[in-house]
């Protein structure tokens, strides 16, 4: 079994007790009750390098990385910077995140939140609405085509942006054929863990123009970020360098800065 398999099958176990307490009829409630989600198109598309950053407190490849008592405040720092969304781990077992971390950071920040979790049923596309997010995360690896497609119908229809994750050549075809707007390309292996810092600038060039490109995993510094900006990036999504930094509002500003030269001078 691959690491991603493991867990995933933790995954619908949890699902499975949170269905338990509160229905699927009671989020449709939630979100019925709510506003729209935010764009985050218009941002990604701008002018420079963009930045998605991530609340995340640990990992299965790296364990703990911060204690992030205070989910809300961190991702504020992120939004002073400039980062152009946040993304927030919702996972618990291996990542110790949850759905009270997506919570505190929507009622927070004003601009765009991604909920990053291992999306394999409706229900969880429905939850993250319910629980404030803009965007959802589709991996390509854990997902047939049909649930490729049916989890892009539902976010979409309910507003939502889909940033659709690779790490090969044929989960590129895949996520294009599912007609991904928002394309997501991990240098991580999640079966493996093991890092290929290479893998985006190879597969960025399968990626068709007009598709936005984000570069995820292994950009520890705002060289890193300037390398994938200089391969074709248009966004990149950065956790673990910016919950270890001690200053998390420069660390995202200075990414930004390097990026956005790197594309200017490519």
């Amino acid at each position: 079994m691959s690491v991603l398999d493991d867990i995933i099958d933790g995954v619908r176990i949890d699902l499975a007790a949170r269905r338990e307490s509160v229905s699927l009829d009671d989020l449709e409630n939630m979100v019925a009750s709510i506003g729209g989600p935010l764009d985050p198109m218009p941002g990604f598309r701008r002018h420079g390098l963009s930045v998605i950053a991530e609340v995340k407190r640990r990992s299965p490849s790296k364990g703990h990385l911060a204690e992030i008592p205070e989910p809300a405040a961190l991702a504020a720092e992120y939004e002073a910077g400039g980062a152009s969304a946040i993304s927030v781990l919702t996972e618990g077992r291996r990542f110790s995140g949850s759905l009270a971390d997506l919570d505190a950071v929507r009622e927070r920040v004003s601009i765009p939140v991604l909920r990053k979790d291992f999306m394999v049923d409706p229900y969880q596309v429905w939850e993250a609405r319910a629980h404030g997010a803009d965007l959802v995360l589709l991996i390509v690896a854990a997902l047939t085509d049909a649930q490729l497609g049916s989890l892009t119908l539902l976010a979409t229809s309910l507003g939502m942006t889909c940033l659709v994750e690779v790490h090969t050549a044929e989960e590129v075809a895949r996520a294009v054929g599912s007609g991904a707007v928002l394309l997501g390309v991990n240098n991580r292996d999640l079966k493996t863990l093991t890092v290929d810092p290479g893998m985006f600038a190879r597969l960025a060039e399968l990626v068709p123009d007009g598709i936005v490109k984000v570069a995820e995993s292994g950009l520890t510094s705002p060289a890193d970020a300037a390398k994938a900006a200089a391969a074709g990036a248009d966004v990149v999504l950065v956790g673990e360098a910016l919950v270890r930094d001690q200053e998390p509002r420069r660390a995202v500003a200075d990414m930004i800065a390097a990026g956005t030269l790197a594309r200017s001078q490519a």
